[in-house]
């Protein structure tokens, strides 16, 4: 499935996955059993989660965790599958 293809898909999804001051650790194991379960997981990176770094770091940081696919970012939302 190419990206444009993800993306069109990911685009009526709701958000499963939010990542708060807790950071990226504790929704690693929750973002991985998702993507296990089903094809797209969006995630919504809250501003307390983003401190001093951009969406499109965490959301990089957290594909490398999962060993998942980054489709896009987009705003604070990112799309993995």
């Amino acid at each position: 499935m190419t990206d444009e293809e993800l993306r069109k898909q990911a685009h009526d999804l709701d958000v499963t996955v939010w990542v708060g001051k807790s950071g990226l650790e504790s929704v690693t194991n929750e973002l991985d059993d998702q993507l296990d379960d089903r094809d797209i997981v969006k995630v919504k990176f809250l501003r307390a989660a983003r401190g001093g770094t951009s969406t499109e770091e965490l959301a990089d940081d957290l594909a490398d965790r999962v060993d998942a696919h980054l489709v896009e970012t987009r705003g604070n939302t990112a799309v993995y599958h």
